[in-house]
């Protein structure tokens, strides 16, 4: 296929936001929090860097001419990637235009593209190497994600990435059904699920595991606060409408206080890490 110039990326934005095809409200839901949480997201990032971090020393040895960043956030890694491989091309991608605007003054990608990584607006094998850390568990239909990383990727193009799967945050999810058994924690796919769909996504996989990291925090408030500043409070359909009450609050606390550590409360989370490469001859 034609490679993807400046005017490319630009023109092929643009038919994707006249299409549509990142509204869907749970989508929308997805791109104003996380916009929100733009200024204040990188000062309580540390498992974002650390996933981040791990995953780039997994990426096999490769020379890409073109990477994207899906999900790009703040830009960290995109600007990770550009030191790594400082005569590529980057495209920094996120639903979030609000990241996107804060990102692009710190430099990193050549281009700040707001896309959807179910409706890619890219391509065909127009880039070497797909990174996403922490993004793809926001998307419902993974497999569709899974579908546009083997159309956007050159042959023998790497998909590299970092997602949440059940188990995490299991701490806050079980104190939460201790108070009222309501929905106060995010859903996240099991990792049978990425199994069995990065098997039958066309793409080869070099490696796909699950590892716990886990964070402590002094008291509830700190993990909660720190979710919120993060854009990463609960957005799922059918979590409590309305204030939460002292009473309830103060419940919540005493039901976490049996998960204490010697370091502090803890917050697991159960971290997917993925290799998938397409193959040379489709």
């Amino acid at each position: 296929m034609t490679d993807l110039s400046h005017c490319a990326v630009l023109k092929a934005v643009k038919q994707q936001q006249a299409s549509g095809q990142h509204t869907l409200p749970d989508k929308r839901q997805v791109a104003a929090s996380f916009s929100k949480a733009a200024a204040s997201y990188d000062s309580v990032a540390d498992l974002q860097r650390a996933v981040g971090t791990e995953l780039m020393t997994r990426l096999p040895a490769l020379a890409p001419s073109r990477w994207l960043d899906l999900g790009s956030g703040t830009g960290c890694f995109s600007r990770a990637l550009t030191q790594t491989f400082p005569e590529s091309e980057g495209i920094a991608l996120d639903i979030a235009e609000g990241m996107l605007r804060y990102a692009r003054p710190l430099g990193g990608a050549t281009h700040y593209v707001s896309g959807d990584a179910e409706h890619l607006p890219l391509r065909d094998a127009s880039v070497d190497l797909m990174f996403s850390s922490l993004a793809v568990q926001w998307c419902p239909d993974f497999s569709a994600v899974l579908s546009e990383a083997r159309r956007v990727l050159k042959p023998g193009g790497v998909f590299a990435f970092a997602s949440l799967c059940v188990g995490t945050l299991f701490e806050l999810r079980d104190s939460w059904q201790a108070v009222d058994g309501m929905v106060h924690v995010n859903r996240f796919r099991e990792f049978e699920a990425y199994q069995r769909l990065c098997a039958v996504s066309g793409l080869n996989m070099l490696s796909l595991k699950v590892l716990p990291h886990v964070l402590h925090y002094p008291d509830v408030r700190s993990l909660t606060h720190e979710l919120k500043a993060l854009g990463a409070h609960n957005i799922n359909p059918g979590r409590p409408g309305g204030l939460t009450g002292r009473a309830r609050i103060q419940a919540l606390i005493e039901a976490y206080e049996r998960f204490r550590q010697d370091e502090g409360l803890p917050a697991t989370y159960q971290v997917v890490y993925a290799i998938l490469v397409k193959p040379d001859i489709d």
